[in-house]
């Protein structure tokens, strides 16, 4: 029966496999055809010095210290997977491929909340699929320590299109820390990811994603989250280095008396293209939620952040928050909120902010001995350190150490 659903999906993308996307700009994804495979590793310390340094930007430990298990993936091949032998019986990490062979009841997740034939991306994810993970929390087990996947691309003029799937069961909790990212300076490629997270009722998902690309990448992640009846989902997202292009726009459905956050850092540098957002559908009573952006645009960077928010019942309370700094006179932010209020118990509110540094701020931290730059730099970094309430202290740490790290490399 799986079998006869995966002929129809791939069927379904076929049909898609020209269809360009609403937003962003398009790309011929003909000139990415290549396959790369890779040898798998029994250790992370294995990793190519290079590697290991640039994956700790992104919060991924080669050490697995604290760490409940581990996804590792380059270019088109798993090259490692390890899960700690404490949360056995508790928690699953492996392949998506492996999950689909295992597992026929993966018909009831796969590809239903991001339909393959959405737009071309979508549909090249299903057509030529080159990996992701699955990862699965099972009923009333609370995962104390981090799981971590890494999605790398070592080699240009590749296409990197990944299916992720989290299953979040009944009463249980987890936090996943996600690195996507490249080493390379010069060479194009392109990240295709597909991810569809279920939490059902009263489990917690906390998801961490940095992505760390370079300035010849185009990223296209697909996304949606369904949180179930008293669900939580927080969802933090930063990216600081120069890009070609990102493009993304996921959506949360929210259940009865469930929450959702959604929180972005977003550092657009060089001539980054960058579309960004999030939306939240309040589909039952009492579901709540936030969507909070702090976005910098230096050097000729353009950003769209795209905020929406609709209420389709009573008493569901939703709030936008995006603030925005231009560094330069060439960069652009452009902020696209969208409040849809569809049950007249429905509480629905935002706030907008974008300029330039205060001059005043500059100037007092010049009076105590602060050169222009250093001022700034200090500024931007405080703007970039968003207090998120309730983020996991491994959250946090993972992000404030990505903004120094870059920051001191000068990336």
């Amino acid at each position: 029966m799986l079998k006869t659903y995966l002929k129809e999906i791939r069927e379904k993308a076929f049909k898609a496999k020209d269809k360009p996307a609403i937003l962003g700009p398009d790309i011929d994804l003909e000139s990415y055809m290549r396959t790369i495979e890779e040898t798998p590793i029994d250790d992370l310390e294995k990793l190519p010095d290079e590697i290991k340094e640039n994956i700790l930007y992104s919060g991924i430990t080669p050490s697995e210290n604290d760490r409940a298990g581990t996804y590792f993936q380059i270019n088109h091949s798993v090259v490692y997977e390890k899960l700690q032998e404490i949360y056995k019986g508790k928690l699953e990490i492996m392949s998506i491929q492996e999950a689909l062979e295992k597992y026929d009841w993966l018909e009831n997740y796969y590809s239903r909340l991001v339909q393959p034939d959405t737009d071309k991306y979508t549909a090249w994810a299903e057509i030529k699929p080159t990996g992701g993970y699955f990862i699965r929390v099972l009923k009333g087990q609370r995962v104390e320590h981090p799981v971590q996947s890494c999605l790398y691309i070592k080699e240009g003029n590749i296409s990197q299109n990944v299916h992720n799937i989290i299953i979040v069961e009944e009463g249980a909790e987890v936090f996943v820390t996600t690195g996507c990212l490249t080493h390379l300076k010069d060479q194009p490629g392109i990240h295709i990811g597909i991810s569809e997270f279920y939490v059902k009722k009263g489990g917690k998902l906390y998801f961490t994603m940095i992505h760390n690309w370079s300035e010849e990448f185009h990223v296209r992640p697909r996304t949606a989250v369904l949180v179930e009846e008293g669900g939580i989902f927080i969802n933090n997202y930063v990216t600081l280095k120069p890009v070609k292009s990102i493009q993304s726009y996921p959506t949360v459905y929210v259940r009865k008396g469930a929450i959702a956050r959604l929180y972005s850092i977003i550092y657009g540098r060089k001539d980054s293209y960058i579309d960004l957002g999030g939306r939240l559908v309040f589909e039952e009573e009492d579901a709540k939620g936030e969507i909070v952006s702090r976005i910098i645009a230096n050097d000729s960077s353009k950003i769209y952040s795209r905020s929406e928010i609709t209420g389709k019942a009573k008493g569901t309370k939703g709030f936008l928050d995006c603030r925005g700094i231009l560094l330069s006179k060439s960069s652009q932010i452009v902020a696209v909120p969208i409040l849809d209020a569809q049950h007249p118990e429905s509480e629905l509110s935002h706030e907008a902010a974008i300029g330039p540094i205060n001059e005043e701020e500059i100037e007092y931290l010049t009076t105590r001995g602060f050169d222009k730059d250093e001022a700034i730099s200090t500024i931007t970094r405080g703007f970039l350190s968003l207090e998120i309430p309730g983020l996991p202290k491994v959250a946090k740490e993972q992000i404030n150490y990505a903004v120094a790290q870059l920051e001191k490399a000068g990336l």
